[in-house]
């Protein structure tokens, strides 16, 4: 959301707890944007975490990597 300067003074307050909320919005000046308000404890676009997300949601069998194998094998004419 693109807020007008003069209206982020107006509405400072308001805008600050909403920000603190987690929605950010950025103030402009004469129609361009200056400036972005995110709350502190907002993580940086670079900071975003996506190795373990899913961390304990799903299991791995332990023969993963050896799944299918013996069809894998057939299809191209390996024998045993």
């Amino acid at each position: 959301m693109t807020i007008n300067i003069h209206e982020a003074k107006t509405q400072l307050s308001r805008l600050v707890e909403q920000a603190a909320k987690g929605d950010s919005f950025v103030i402009a000046k004469a129609g361009k944007p200056m400036v972005k308000v995110t709350a502190l404890d907002a993580p940086e676009a670079g900071q975003m975490q996506r190795f373990g997300f899913m961390a304990g949601q799903i299991q791995v069998p332990d023969d993963f990597d050896r799944m299918g194998e013996g069809e894998i094998e057939k299809m191209f004419g390996i024998e045993e």
